[in-house]
């Protein structure tokens, strides 16, 4: 059983062990450090309750009735404790008769390696947050906590609308520079001033899960020229640098040919700006890393990981990799930057 769990959905997938994928099944985001681990993971029992039927199982789960083991990879899964207790959780469930978790940036670095020889590499994922990890020779592992400001962290959905919201309102009222944010945001949502726009937000007018919907007029603010825009996107851009480089640095992978893999919704969507720049500023710190962006659905790389776990032979990582790959790439499910 792969599950790939992230911050506003979640894929549950029966795989079998010729790689068919035997039943799926999508929900909501999973968020432990809100609701707790236990409640986190009982959100999870609808989603593997449909598959199993899918899979032509019925009835309560039993251990080892439903898998033989459960790969999942889990946004909020941030420290090697919380990874520790979630495991403890999903194994007391009795879905599976074994079960390994990891953060969801094991699942996207696994995804765009290759399946065979040693998965070395490195995965940056831009979602609503920001995280990186990566695998070194001998199995030697670089990561960051990925809890916020308080870790150090800058990026993805969540901090490029707040940032474009800061100097979008600064710009209206004097205390910044001018910049088509100031219209383009409030616009959005059919207001007229950003005045307006920060009244919704802040009396509940405007549900705040829409600030997401600011992202991508974000991007299209800075493809149009705008300075301010354009500087955030550069921001972002240094930021997923910055955080590879480390990584590839601690992994002593900077001098050898590494993938550098690049997912979440920030960066799977492409924006050329963005794309751009970070092999720019690649090119530029680590001339011999290869950056690849994945575009299968990261349960992909939960998959991956549990086949790896199971000895599976070399055709079921193909049959797998056929089953989700995206229309643009049936091989591999990822392409660089400067193909997107």
């Amino acid at each position: 059983m792969a599950i790939d769990a992230g911050n506003s959905k979640t894929d549950v997938a029966l795989v079998g062990p010729d790689g068919s994928v035997l039943g799926a099944a999508r929900g909501g985001g999973f968020r432990p450090p809100v609701v707790g681990a236990e409640a986190a993971v009982g959100s999870l029992a609808p989603l593997v309750e449909d598959a199993a039927r899918q899979a032509g199982g019925s009835g309560p789960p039993r251990v080892g009735h439903i898998a033989g083991h459960i790969s999942a990879c889990l946004a909020n899964a941030d420290l090697p404790s919380e990874e520790e207790e979630l495991t403890g959780v999903l194994a007391d469930r009795g879905w599976g008769a074994t079960v390994t978790v990891a953060n969801d940036t094991f699942a996207l670095l696994r995804a765009g390696v290759a399946d065979d020889g040693e998965p070395t590499g490195v995965s940056v994922v831009c979602g609503a947050g920001i995280n990186c990890a990566g695998i070194g020779h001998g199995g030697r592992v670089a990561r960051f906590p990925a809890i916020g400001r308080i870790s150090g962290d800058w990026g993805g959905g969540g901090y490029l609308s707040e940032e474009a919201l800061w100097w979008a309102a600064r710009a209206e009222d004097g205390r910044g520079e001018p910049t088509e944010l100031a219209r383009a945001l409030p616009a959005q949502f059919g207001l007229t001033t950003m005045y307006e726009l920060i009244e919704a937000l802040h009396l509940g007018r405007l549900d705040a899960a829409r600030r997401h919907e600011l992202t991508p007029v974000l991007f299209a603010v800075a493809d149009a020229g705008d300075e301010i825009a354009r500087a955030i996107v550069d921001r972002q851009a240094e930021e997923v640098v910055t955080m590879a480089t480390v990584a590839l640095g601690r992994l002593d992978l900077l001098g050898e040919e590494t993938p550098v893999v690049l997912g979440g919704g920030v960066l799977a969507a492409r924006h050329p700006l963005l794309d751009d720049r970070i092999r720019e500023l690649l090119a530029e710190r680590a001339p011999k890393a290869e950056p690849r962006v994945v575009t299968a659905p990261p349960v992909l790389g939960a998959a991956l990981l549990g086949l790896d776990r199971t000895g599976a032979p070399e055709a079921a990582y193909a049959r797998l990799r056929a089953h989700y790959a995206p229309a643009d790439d049936a091989e591999s499910g990822t392409e660089s930057p400067s193909e997107a």
